[in-house]
């Protein structure tokens, strides 16, 4: 069995992979600076999951934090360093750039050094599909341009992969870069479109629709994303990955659906289409299927009814959840 480093812990994707992990009976070191990026109490929830396991560990800490993130070093040695840490949010980086920077540039940075440091041969890095501009053929291969992102969240993932490419050619760590597309599940973000609508619909609130809803996405389960991300910490040399895209719909879609299983209409209040926004993905995920042997396995529908399980059991909480 194996150890591992796993930051943004708390975090919905890096949560569900820490779960997978421990139930495989490796041991997982999580870091997280339980930042307020969204309601910390759903980041509270995922992580007292995690600690439930014994073989799961937690520190409190901010990889832009250099020094704390060298010390780490003490708790290894590490097998990968598997950093889901990140500030996400499209609209949210227009506003206040330099902490994306902080974090999804200096600290990939911090993590690349500490494995030149300390020996750690492989490194995986979340991205974004939001790398791709706007401009992206559908369904996006890996290879399309990447090198016009719309904002600075996009930015500073683009420049994260190259970092961990510098990093891969000087020193020769093995690196995985995964490229996320829209993710949904139980204990989602609840700024993302799946949670925001599944409560809306249930609470019989208003449900705020940026745009006409034509626009589309491919959106993917998180156990599916998560094995993904398993999947991906064998050794590949430095590649760039696809993980997402599972099945495409436009958001008017994907109301109809979720109307259809909660058994409410929703009350539909349309927005300008914001600037930052990409109006469609869909991920080629061929790559991903070809060298790392991955598919998705959960259909739109099942996903969705279990994210709505899990929402009704956590009722009480989650609808008071602040975006």
């Amino acid at each position: 069995m194996s150890h591992y480093l796993l930051t943004g812990a708390a975090g919905f994707i890096a949560a569900r992979t820490g779960e997978l992990l421990l139930d495989s009976g490796h041991t997982v070191l999580g870091v997280d600076n339980l930042n307020d990026a969204y309601d910390v109490r759903m980041k509270a929830h995922r992580l007292e999951g995690l600690k439930k396991y014994p073989g799961f560990t937690f520190q409190r800490m901010d990889i832009a934090d250099k020094e704390a993130v060298l010390a780490l070093a003490e708790h290894g040695p590490f097998e990968a360093v598997i950093n889901l840490a990140a500030r996400a949010g499209v609209r949210t980086s227009v506003e206040n750039p330099w902490v994306y920077v902080d974090t999804n540039l200096t600290g990939t940075l911090n993590l690349l050094e500490l494995c030149q440091r300390s020996g750690i041969r492989k490194f995986l890095l979340a991205s974004t599909s939001s790398i791709y501009g706007e401009n992206a053929p559908l369904p996006t291969p890996e290879s399309a341009d990447s090198s016009h992102p719309l904002q600075p969240y996009a930015a500073s993932k683009k420049a994260a992969e190259a970092m961990a490419y510098a990093y891969h050619y000087l020193y020769g760590i093995d690196v995985s870069v995964l490229r996320f597309f829209t993710v949904y599940g139980p204990a989602g973000r609840p700024d993302m479109s799946v949670f925001r609508f599944i409560r809306w619909i249930t609470e019989g609130e208003a449900l705020h629709l940026n745009g006409d809803g034509s626009q589309s996405r491919g959106f993917t389960y998180v156990d599916d994303i998560a094995r993904g991300v398993i999947l991906a910490l064998q050794p590949v040399g430095f590649e760039i990955f696809n993980l997402g895209g599972h099945e495409n719909i436009t958001l008017r879609g994907l109301i109809e659906r979720i109307e259809a299983l909660v058994g409410r209409q929703a009350h539909i209040v349309q927005h300008p289409f914001p600037q930052a926004d990409m109006k469609s993905n869909l991920a080629d995920v061929r790559k991903a299927g070809e060298v790392l042997g991955w598919e998705p396995s959960v259909g739109l529908d099942e996903g969705l009814r279990r994210t709505i399980t899990w929402y009704n059991e956590n009722r009480a909480w989650a609808k008071t959840l602040k975006f």
